[in-house]
């Protein structure tokens, strides 16, 4: 498969604090490629420098062959970024949003291509109301409607389920998951490790700026002693009790 994504040696510091500290990483056309990491391992920072918002002190980084510092033009024309907080104009209703971002990509029928991303979204019902009034899930479903405008090549999801109920962190996957199977290439942020284990095809850990594990899950699973294996009762978790009582509620 090809890479799109090429990372080597990437540092970055602020003042005295080094952030980066030699990153390698490559990403595969079509991954889902989830990055782990706690807070202030990185993460944000890498992302910012592979979407060209911020310049790495050394290293290299590539996007679709292109260099994030010297051709950020053309690396921007095949991404889009979805940040930990819903970048929605809260002023603008769902369908004005959409036209504004179709315009600016200077799209052919900007009415039209908000229709079918609030139709793709669930979001028809609300389109005229304004963003102010959305709940945190319609917000992030908005937010990422938003990043698929144009069709770009490769998204960037920094922490999108951050602070949303269960219920929209499903629909969040459901929608990185088809995205993944169109053929879309996704680099994920997260600190949740459900959500890299429901959705990614490779996982890298960022411990205190360098990446320390990198793999599938099973090569993941390899670098632990194997564990004593008993035979226990399967009892449900709480994310699946949680939708068997939504789900009955909702047909009554």
């Amino acid at each position: 498969m090809e890479k799109v994504i090429e990372v080597k040696g990437l540092r970055k510091s602020y003042k005295d604090t080094e952030v980066l500290k030699g990153v390698d990483l490559e990403v595969k056309r079509g991954q889902i490629f989830a990055l782990l990491g706690s807070n202030g391992a990185g993460k944000t920072t890498m992302v910012r420098i592979l979407t060209t918002l911020l310049k790495q002190d050394e290293g290299t980084a590539t996007i679709n062959g292109f260099d994030v510092a010297s051709n950020p033009d053309n690396v921007r024309r095949s991404i889009s970024l979805t940040g930990q907080f819903a970048a929605v104009d809260e002023i603008l209703t769902g369908r004005e949003n959409l036209i504004m971002i179709a315009k600016l990509r200077h799209l052919n029928n900007p009415r039209q291509v908000a229709d079918h991303m609030l139709s793709r979204f669930g979001l028809t019902d609300a389109a005229d109301r304004k963003a102010s009034t959305y709940s945190g899930g319609m917000r992030r479903r908005l937010d990422i409607a938003l990043s698929l405008v144009g069709k770009p090549q490769i998204i960037f999801l920094d922490e999108p389920t951050t602070g949303l109920d269960p219920e929209a962190r499903i629909a969040v996957w459901k929608t990185v998951k088809e995205l993944a199977d169109g053929g879309t290439t996704i680099f994920l942020t997260t600190q949740y490790l459900d959500e890299a284990e429901q959705l990614a095809d490779r996982i890298a850990i960022l411990h205190e700026g360098r990446i320390i594990a990198n793999g599938t899950l099973s090569e993941l699973k390899k670098l632990f002693p194997q564990a004593k294996v008993e035979y226990v009762e399967k009892q449900p978790s709480l994310e699946e009790i949680f939708l068997a009582i939504v789900g009955k509620k909702e047909a009554i």
